[in-house]
């Protein structure tokens, strides 16, 4: 549909928390006309995100903390269920979900199942995410979880069934994308 993409300009708009960039580029139309666009691209870094089960209590562990902008865009306390996730920060996925998972969930797990990469917000935020899987006994907690101080993070571990957890993408509880598209592999490919 489009051919020669040329990038004529980026600039930084904000290099705050994360780098929000202006970017101008040109391409070809299918008409063989050239066309010139500006969009913004907020680039945040990859990040992996992790469901964990269990098969003989067929429960999760998903984690509640605060979100901001969920908070000024109409969620009342901020506070979001989510499934373990967090940025690659110069890692591989793997690791960065196997560290995100002890820090958050205070599960230590070895064997995870990469599921599918994707694109979650692609019109404005150049983030892939790597989804995966992984089954988890009790005797693989070894801490409490919630997160890092030095992060300021504070985490609250649930463990619902995953009967319980569909329910809460029915009834609104869980609005999360990444957490609806975990919680819809497992029970489409009858994991649990």
């Amino acid at each position: 549909m489009i051919e020669n993409i040329k990038i004529l300009k980026t600039e930084i708009l904000s290099d705050n928390w994360y780098i929000l960039k202006k970017v101008t580029y040109e391409y070809i139309k299918k008409d063989g006309t050239k066309q010139i666009q500006s969009r913004e691209a907020y680039d945040r870094g990859n990040g992996a995100v992790i469901l964990l089960y269990n098969k003989e209590n067929r429960t999760v562990i998903l984690t509640r903390q605060f979100r901001v902008p969920t908070y000024i865009n109409g969620n009342e306390t901020g506070m979001l269920i989510e499934a373990c996730a967090g940025l690659l920060n110069n890692d591989n996925p793997e690791d960065c979900i196997r560290r995100e998972t002890e820090e958050e969930t205070g599960f230590k797990i070895s064997e995870v199942q990469k599921i599918f990469e994707a694109y979650m917000s692609p019109g404005s935020v150049t983030e892939i995410l790597y989804f995966f899987i992984a089954e988890y006994t009790k005797e693989m907690k070894i801490n409490e979880g919630g997160g890092v101080e030095h992060e300021e993070e504070n985490i609250e571990v649930l463990e619902p069934s995953i009967e319980d957890a569909v329910k809460m993408t029915k009834n609104g509880e869980i609005k999360d994308a990444k957490t609806i598209m975990l919680l819809q592999y497992i029970c489409l490919n009858n994991i649990l």
